[in-house]
Formats: structure tokens, sequence, C-alpha cells
């Protein structure tokens, strides 16, 4: 259940000292990026919602900030077994996002597009879940470029690279299509409970 404050959101924390199979727990967040650090400011950042839709969306950094703001408090789970406890995230439900995108009835899948060329592949029904963010803070700090700044996505229910950074649009697809890590192996759903890792 979610608690409203104004133009705020509180999700409720996830007090569960359980972390999955094969996972570790470490106090540090690793930073793993495959390439380049991208720099954008949150001048330039513009999300775009295209492909299998009535009608094209486009947001800027500005319009992120005047929705309605969500905290929650989740782990997150990396696919190299290192899992980070009790993360603090700020930003913007993506089911208030997918509220203003007009996509066809036979879109069920979408493709997490990035800046520097990163993708990664989701259900919507995945990115309807109430702790799915754009997320801009993390820990009561700016996102920092290393870990995505200036917007990522942040999908608690699944391996960390599904949480892709440097989000800038999701493009709307009737039949899945793997992702970057998808094409080299990596699972498609990525649950760290199922421990889905890899593609059998």
């Amino acid at each position: 259940m979610l608690r409203k404050l104004g133009k705020s959101t509180v999700v409720p924390n996830n007090l569960n000292s359980d972390i999955p199979p094969g996972q570790s727990v470490t106090q540090k967040f690793p930073i793993l990026t495959y390439g380049q650090t991208p720099e954008v400011s949150q001048d330039t950042w513009a999300f775009r919602a295209f492909g299998s839709v009535t009608e094209e969306l486009e947001i800027d950094f500005k319009t992120l900030l005047s929705m309605t703001q969500t905290q929650l408090t989740r782990d997150f789970h990396c696919v190299t077994q290192w899992s980070n406890l009790d993360n603090l995230w700020e930003g913007v439900q993506f089911r208030e996002i997918l509220n203003l995108i007009k996509f066809k009835p036979e879109a069920r899948h979408v493709m997490v597009h990035c800046y520097g060329g990163y993708s990664t592949n989701l259900t919507i029904d995945t990115l309807m879940e109430s702790d799915v963010l754009l997320a801009h803070k993390h820990n009561g700090e700016v996102l920092t470029p290393e870990h995505g700044s200036p917007v990522r996505l942040l999908v608690p229910s699944r391996y960390g690279w599904k949480s892709a950074k440097w989000v800038s649009g999701v493009e709307f697809m009737c039949i899945a299509q793997p992702g970057f890590w998808e094409k080299l192996g990596y699972h498609n759903n990525g649950d760290p409970w199922k421990e889905q890792r890899y593609q059998l």
C-alpha cells in the first residue's frame, strides 16, 4: 500500500533479511559498466516512448521532477552474485509514465534504451510493478554519472542489469526481443529468486 504525501509517495520498505540464492551481501555498491560512462546533463536529458504506440511521448528532466515523487527502500541484486541491501531510491513510478503513453493493445514488451547504446528487455507487466522507478536519487543524493546520472531505471524484482543506467527511452514491442546482455546469453526475465542468470 502506498502513502501519498502531497506530491510525494512512500512505498513501504522490504524488511526481509533473506537474500536470493547464490548471493553474498556487500556493504559496497560496485560499479559495473560495459563501455564508457556517458555524460548526460539534466538540461539535455530526454526520455522517449516509441515503437508500437499510437502517439510518441517525450519528457525532459524538469517534467520528470514535476510528477509525483516516490521514495522506497529496496535491495539490489547483481547477477555477479553480490547484493547491497536497503538502498533508498527516489524517482517517479514507471506506472505513472505508462499512464501517459498510448501504446497499442498488442504491445506486451519493451526494449529499454540508454545513452551510450545499452539496452535491455522487459515486459510491460514488470514495468507496472509499484516499485519500478525512473530514479534520479540514491541514498538521498543525486545519482553520480557512474551510477546512471541523471536518470536510471530501477527494477528491484530483477537482477541489476535490468535496472538500466542512463535510460533514454522505451520502445514498445509486440514480440519480445533480446537486449544487450540477453543477446550474449543472459536470461530474458532475470528473476534473482529463481536464479535466472542465463538462458538454459
